[in-house]
């Protein structure tokens, strides 16, 4: 027994009516699209049952795709369509007006996918690991406080607020402006580690009193750098698949240095991973498309969408492509301007 253009042909029509419906998918209807008898139809059925690729809830019930099944469509099968100019162009009026700030910009692509599938969404920020430090600057918020921003090459900008025990002055300001900028302006941000603003702080001498708890703060932020976030929206479009453990994947999505692990794939084409092959036992019911981003030639992130495993691959597949596609030109364009 063996994969034949028919059974392609009925598989792909399984899988097609299941997604629209949620129901199982009976004879009749696939012998309608088709153009063969249900008869046929139904010996087929039951050969690709054999084949592991189509499952039968119950005896007198229709068919469904099995997590086989639904690997074989999406490897084999599916036909990832064309974006439509309309669609293309609602795209790109939702992000354009966050186009100017890369984590802004990433926190509205994952809104935007979670609000035009209607599934979960999350976006992987761009890892520090490899990244320098362009910038520092200060900008004072009260009396005796102020707020650091470490800009870096990774399009990151991560903000600490320090307090002083003296009151800040412009002066004041500006010194340490220039001088944080002097010292790690092109530093790598794993280079900022206690010891090198040890060593920082004694080479300021008499200064290391005007710079001591920016100098904690420019260390919380290069911690902050170097980390991955998961920018996570639409969790509640969940709540409408009853065919989900919405406790354990809800608790699955709270766990963010999870969701990052499970979103670092090879770059390339979308990755789809269907039910048990996320190798997490709370996400047997699950699937996630995952894209990566690239900032110039460089591997930065993740775009993913999460649902049950009902979904409508292909159409899915040419969002994230077209999205993902976007948010690299336009972090490369940001970081070149910077």
């Amino acid at each position: 027994m063996e994969m034949t253009p028919r059974k392609e042909k009925i598989l792909s029509s399984v899988v097609r009516d299941f997604v629209k419906s949620g129901e199982p998918v009976g004879s009749k209807a696939i012998a309608d699209e088709i153009g063969v008898s249900s008869a046929t139809i139904r010996n087929e059925m039951a050969e690709l049952i054999e084949l592991g690729f189509l499952e039968q809830p119950h005896t007198s019930a229709g068919r469904i795709p099995s997590q086989k099944g639904y690997r074989e469509y999406v490897d084999h099968l599916m036909r990832v369509p064309s974006l439509r100019e309309e669609e293309k162009r609602y795209f790109d009026s939702m992000l354009a007006g966050n186009a100017f700030e890369p984590e802004r910009l990433l926190l509205s692509v994952s809104r935007l996918l979670s609000e035009a599938t209607r599934y979960a969404a999350a976006v992987t920020t761009p890892s520090g690991m490899t990244a320098q430090v362009k910038a520092v600057q200060f900008v004072q918020t009260s009396r005796r406080t102020a707020m650091l921003l470490l800009i870096s090459s990774a399009g990151t900008m991560k903000t600490k607020v320090f307090h002083c025990d003296f009151d800040l002055t412009h002066e004041i300001m500006r010194v340490l402006f220039r001088i944080f900028n002097e010292k790690v302006t092109g530093k790598e941000v794993l280079e900022i580690t206690p010891a090198f603003l040890q060593s920082m702080g004694a080479s300021l001498g008499e200064m290391y009193v005007l710079a001591g708890s920016a100098l904690q703060a420019l260390l919380e932020a290069a911690q902050d750098t170097v980390k991955t976030e998961a920018l996570i929206s639409g969790q509640r479009n969940l709540l409408f698949y009853p065919e989900l453990e919405h406790r354990q994947v809800m608790d699955f999505l709270e766990r963010k240095e999870d969701v990052v692990a499970l979103l670092r794939r090879k770059p390339g084409r979308v990755s789809v991973l269907i039910g048990s092959e996320a190798g997490r036992p709370e996400l047997k019911g699950v699937s996630f498309l995952i894209s990566r981003y690239a900032i110039g030639e460089q591997d930065m992130g993740a775009l993913a969408l999460l649902g049950p495993t009902r979904m409508d691959y292909a159409k899915l597949t040419a969002i994230l492509q077209y999205l993902t596609e976007e948010v690299g030109r336009m972090l490369t364009v940001l970081m070149r301007e910077e």
